[in-house]
């Protein structure tokens, strides 16, 4: 009897370990298929929409994808225009630069400790460091591009050959399972426009909060740099940052003082972790009716496995799983973790 009751709890880990390798080591193939699957989940409707008014399936699938190029094109503008906005306050932002470098290394020796030439030492070993970094660089970005391209030949596959898919979940569901099947597929389309509803109020909070940071400053513009900053963060790790350059040097530039853009560094790193640890498990999980619990342990989990793609695709996983564990009576052990009903 003692041996029953342990294997189960051993398949589940077996399955949770082995499951984590594979999805490990396969995510440069399972990132962008599931990027591909997710987009089409969300542009399924217009697709279907388009097709019950007589337009070939091709045809829908390619105004499906020409929406999202549309909407990548905007933010990579945005994402330009700051640069070039940037680059244009650059020759102004040269001498404020070394006037804060020394204001900072007097700082660090008077309230830290750290004399000038220890600082300088550090300073020279940088560029050292620096160069360790840029083949990793050259990688991520080389796996960002392969990401990039082949996301949309997903998502045009997914949405193409949607009858096959839902076929072969029927065949491995098979007739005990069939009625289940459908509420799971239509709850989970419904679900991923959810998950797109809370991201949305997500960014419009972490605007906000920008935004109050900002104004508290007396930055110029706060308004439309806190929502920019907020927006730009759908771009992984460049997004933020070359959005927050611009508050950055603007404040710097009227100031002169390297005090307000370390308040504003400051800000945004505090908004940030608000967002990933507070408002996005509580916002999201809310949306999906998933528990902040096990929100933030799939964006935990999905960061260690895929890093910021995981963060963001783990989430919708946890909400199918809990739409699975709604509709099969063996699954129901799974609902007691991930429902928002104690």
């Amino acid at each position: 009897m003692e041996k029953q009751t342990k294997y189960p709890l051993v398949k589940y880990l077996q399955v949770i370990f082995f499951g984590g390798l594979i999805l490990y080591f396969g995510r440069i193939l399972f990132i962008p298929m599931f990027y591909g699957l997710f987009i089409a989940i969300v542009l399924y409707p217009i697709s279907k929409y388009l097709e019950q008014k007589h337009w070939p399936r091709s045809l829908a699938v390619t105004v499906c994808l020409l929406i999202v190029t549309v909407l990548i094109a905007v933010l990579i503008l945005l994402l330009i225009l700051e640069i070039k906005a940037f680059l244009q306050d650059l020759p102004a932002l040269q001498p404020q630069l070394a006037k804060g470098v020394h204001q900072l290394q007097a700082w660090m020796e008077d309230n830290l400790n750290i004399s000038i030439a220890s600082q300088t030492e550090w300073i020279g070993n940088a560029p050292a460091s620096l160069k360790n970094n840029v083949a990793s660089f050259l990688q991520t970005t080389t796996n960002t591009l392969f990401i990039a391209f082949m996301v949309p030949v997903y998502t045009a596959l997914f949405l193409y050959g949607r009858g096959m898919f839902v076929r072969f979940l029927q065949q491995v569901a098979g007739e005990k399972y069939k009625d289940q099947l459908q509420a799971i597929l239509h709850k989970t389309v419904h679900t991923y426009h959810k998950y797109i509803k809370g991201m949305i109020l997500v960014y419009i909070i972490v605007g906000i909060l920008n935004s109050i940071g900002l104004f508290a400053l007396g930055v110029k513009h706060a308004i439309l740099f806190g929502m920019l900053t907020a927006i730009m963060t759908i771009i992984p790790y460049i997004g933020i940052i070359v959005s927050a350059l611009l508050p950055i040097s603007l404040a710097w530039i009227t100031t002169g003082s390297i005090w307000i853009p370390l308040a504003i560094v400051a800000i945004f790193v505090f908004v940030q972790y608000l967002e990933a640890n507070v408002i996005f498990p509580n916002v999201v999980g809310a949306q999906l009716n998933v528990n902040t619990w096990a929100t933030l342990i799939s964006i935990i989990a999905g960061g260690i496995i895929w890093g910021v793609s995981g963060m963001i695709l783990f989430i919708p996983f946890v909400a199918i799983l809990k739409i699975i564990s709604d509709n099969v009576e063996e699954w129901k052990p799974v609902q007691i973790l991930l429902s928002r009903t104690s």
